[in-house]
């Protein structure tokens, strides 16, 4: 082999070599963040975080509704004051972020106001990080340990289509005032789909 000849080889495997990591970013997946003191609920479709330094913790599969794949509650002097939850597949027909959110629009339930829609772009499977962002408050009816009937709450449901197509819908509930902007925000931005 002549010096010509190992020195273009020697090039094209460098070149080779050095591509490698800016491939490697394109297209991929990024992680979201999540905040220090926080925890992870993980499903097949996508991950969130949830404030566990605030007292949530996972309620265990056994426990929780058949249409949550995962949930992450506050309980206080016996109370649900606090929750996280990930639907997943929870509708039919639902192909993209917009259908996604009137789906999971449709399911925020009469009493509720609606404060705002956002379109949002979340971590993860560059195909899937659409999603919208509604932001919402109710009234506790005072069933099932939830808050005394009355008690105002806060909400955030974010919802789109993994990678696979499959739609999903994550809420963060909690008593009005106990979650900050900052908190809500955070829990939008801890969000990575799959």
């Amino acid at each position: 082999m002549t010096l010509t000849k190992s020195k273009a080889l020697l090039g094209a495997a460098l070149a080779a070599v050095l591509g490698l990591p800016l491939l490697a970013g394109c297209g991929g997946t990024e992680t979201a963040s999540v905040p220090d003191g926080w925890g992870t609920l993980d499903t097949k479709s996508v991950s969130v975080g949830y404030p566990k330094d605030q007292g949530y913790a996972p309620q265990p599969a056994a426990e929780r509704s058949k249409a949550n794949a995962a949930v992450a509650l506050k309980v206080e002097k016996g109370l649900r004051t606090g929750m996280v939850s990930v639907q997943l597949d929870f509708a039919t027909g639902v192909d993209d972020a917009d259908e996604a959110a009137a789906a999971a629009g449709a399911g925020i339930g009469l009493g509720s106001t609606r404060k705002g829609t956002e379109d949002v772009t979340l971590a993860g499977e560059e195909s899937a990080r659409e999603a919208r962002r509604i932001d919402y408050e109710f009234t506790s009816g005072g069933e099932e340990s939830t808050p005394p009937k009355g008690t105002r709450m806060t909400g955030v449901v974010v919802a789109g289509v993994d990678s696979k197509d499959v739609p999903f819908a994550i809420r963060i509930n909690a008593v009005k005032g106990e979650l900050s902007t900052a908190d809500l925000d955070s829990f939008v931005e801890s969000i990575t789909v799959k």
